[in-house]
């Protein structure tokens, strides 16, 4: 529960100083990763968010060897309250009314989903087959990056109202769902006995491949989206989508079983229908007045 609670704060913390980093920046796209990698690796600012996120996803392997998958998604998720409140702090971002009601809905889905959680009697799964983990995988990369180009096309229409970042959270948050699967598969990893074979079991799987993938585009994709619209609405939708996509499919594949009581098989399967009726029905424009840009942006060269 502390590692938990850890790699919430530490996320938050993340993605808050790398949007605030970002929005000094000159603007990124994903059609030129290597300038946009040269522009954030110049931020001292941006420097310090990645280093906080690094450190939550070492709290977050401790997590996944002592909790199960739908017990450490639902400890994730709370983490959205504090940063709706870091961005309203320290970026000077505010939310609609429309937007608090669906945190809101949010953090009940979270409730219900810990509700149905018993202690000792929640089995921790350390395996999956690697065909089934590809299966899951796979197709959900590939349809995290076409949702993500679509949302870019899109964006390109100049004549097309301000976005809110929704369609660039599903995408982001695919590829952060397989990369939590990954993640999982890693701690179940790091069990075997002796350094030399849990690194030899390691290189044979395919978790680490995958977390390459799954850091190279999402390093670039969220940067690019994170610069473009509020963190306070496209990090709740990007974490939501891959707490519900790790909890569901990652208990299945590592053969973590569902509750056999019906009310706690009915407040999990109800918690994870209300997450993702929230996520359709959410606003896919922003109406929300942007922080005006630092003095300095405006000021004529």
């Amino acid at each position: 529960m502390a590692a938990a609670l850890l790699a919430n704060t530490l996320y938050s913390l993340g993605f808050v100083l790398e949007k605030r980093a970002l929005t000094a920046l000159p603007e990124v796209t994903i059609r030129q990763p290597a300038r946009l990698l040269r522009l954030v690796l110049g931020s001292p600012l941006w420097i310090g968010g990645s280093l906080a996120l690094a450190a939550g996803f070492a709290a977050q392997l401790v997590v996944y060897r002592t909790l199960p998958i739908a017990a450490a998604q639902g400890i994730f998720v709370s983490g959205l309250v504090l940063l709706v409140l870091l961005s309203a702090r320290l970026l000077g971002e505010e939310t609609s009314g429309r937007e608090r009601y669906a945190l809101g809905a949010i953090l009940l889905a979270l409730l219900m989903v810990v509700l149905s959680l018993r202690q000792g009697s929640d089995t921790v799964g350390q395996d999956a087959p690697y065909p089934l983990i590809l299966l899951v995988c796979v197709p959900s990369l590939a349809a995290g990056v076409w949702l993500y180009a679509s949302a870019e096309r899109r964006t390109r229409n100049r004549h097309r109202r301000p976005t809110t970042g929704v369609e660039y959270g599903v995408a982001v948050g695919l590829l952060y769902g397989v990369s939590s699967l990954a993640i999982k598969g890693v701690a179940g990893r790091l069990t075997t006995r002796g350094i030399g074979g849990a690194v030899l079991d390691l290189l044979s799987s395919p978790y680490p491949y995958l977390l390459l993938f799954t850091g190279a585009f999402g390093l670039v994709m969220s940067q690019a989206a994170l610069q473009r619209c509020r963190a306070s609405l496209i990090v709740p939708v990007c974490t939501t989508v891959t707490s519900l996509f790790t909890a569901v499919l990652g208990t299945l594949s590592f053969g973590e079983a569902l509750p056999d009581e019906p009310l706690r098989l009915a407040l999990r399967v109800a918690g994870t229908a209300l997450a993702v009726a929230v996520l359709l029905t959410m606003p896919k424009h922003d109406t929300t007045p942007q922080p005006s840009p630092p003095a300095k942006e405006l000021a004529s060269p």
